[in-house]
This record gives C-alpha cells, sequence and structure tokens, in this order.
C-alpha cells in the first residue's frame, strides 16, 4: 500500500493511505450495491404482492440506501469508518433519483404492457436500477466520499507484542493497522 507513516513515541500512529483507484472503487460498488440491489428486487416483488408497488419500492429502497451507504463507507470508497449523517443524507438524494428512474422504468412498462410477468418487471427494474446505480457511483466517488490528494484516509496503528522466533530477531514490534472509526 502506499501508506506513509508518522512516527510517535507515546502512543499510537497514524497513517494516510490513498482511496482506492476507481476500478477497485467500481468493482466494490458493483459487488455490495449490486449485491443489495439483487436482494432489493426480490423482496420489492414479494412486498409489492401485498402493497401497491410505488409503496414497497420506497420502503425497500429506504432500507437499502441505508445499508449501502455503510457498506460504501467502509468497504467501496474507503472513507476511514462508518458514514456520518452527511454522507447518509447526500447518499439519500442520490437514491431518490434512482428510485424515480425505477419508478419511470415500471410505469413505463405498464403502460406498455397493462399484465406483464415477474421475469419482464424483473428485467425493467434491474435494467433501470443498473442504470441509476452508473449515475449513482459517479456522486458517490466524485462528491458524497470523495477522499483525494487534499483529503487522505487516515488509519490507526498501534503496537502488537514482538516478532520474536519467526526470523526477525531485531524486530521488537509489529504494526496492526484497523480503521480510526468506532466498530458497532
Amino acid at each position: 500500500m502506499g501508506a506513509r507513516l508518522r512516527a510517535e513515541a507515546s502512543g499510537p500512529a497514524v497513517t494516510t493511505t490513498a482511496a482506492p483507484g476507481p476500478l477497485a472503487s467500481f468493482a466494490r460498488f458493483v459487488l455490495c450495491g449490486g449485491g443489495v440491489g439483487l436482494l432489493s428486487s426480490g423482496a420489492v416483488a414479494l412486498l409489492a404482492a401485498t402493497m401497491p408497488w410505488a409503496l414497497a419500492n420506497a420502503l425497500i429502497t429506504v432500507a437499502s440506501t441505508i445499508l449501502c451507504t455503510e457498506l460504501h463507507a467502509r468497504f467501496t470508497f474507503g472513507a476511514g469508518g462508518r458514514a456520518g449523517w452527511r454522507q447518509h443524507w447526500q447518499a439519500a438524494g442520490s437514491a431518490t433519483a434512482a428510485y424515480g428512474v425505477t419508478c419511470v422504468a415500471m410505469v413505463s412498462l405498464h403502460l406498455l404492457q397493462p399484465s406483464p410477468g415477474m421475469l419482464t418487471e424483473q428485467i425493467v427494474y434491474l435494467s433501470a436500477s443498473g442504470l441509476a446505480g452508473m449515475g449513482r457511483f459517479l456522486v458517490l466517488r466524485l462528491f458524497v466520499f470523495a477522499v483525494g490528494r487534499n483529503k487522505p484516509v487516515q488509519r490507526d496503528i498501534r503496537r502488537a507484542p514482538a516478532l520474536k522466533g519467526i526470523g526477525f530477531p531485531t524486530a521488537r514490534t509489529r504494526l496492526a493497522v484497523s480503521a480510526v472509526s468506532a466498530v458497532s
């Protein structure tokens, strides 16, 4: 990793690391967001059997946005910990736009084909979600979780027990890396 270490004798040292590159972030975004999106798609279909589709989509969108924002903060964009209120509200804005895209796609489908099958609905919904997801990726990467040259990720480095007997006779300590934020 491209980490720089600032030595501190009396306590934990802090290192700064660069955020994942665009391709790594996109792969993580697809893994996290896409996985939650696929689960959400099934949940929307199940809930839509008991309530209007738009309400089911809204409920699932809220729940999945909260989950995805935390996943993206911790894993996708390497923001250094949990998402704050600002990131949640900004992510909610991009999710609202994505919700609009999926609703327009589904309303259009039902206007063109009054009684589509579940498979057709899923294809349209997932296609619209994928398109909206690409837009969300750009918004989240460039604005919500932007970590650039002027805003590095900080990680906490703590001293761990000595590495005796494993081929490092002069090593007195080794460093363990953990995120700065509290883990719940």
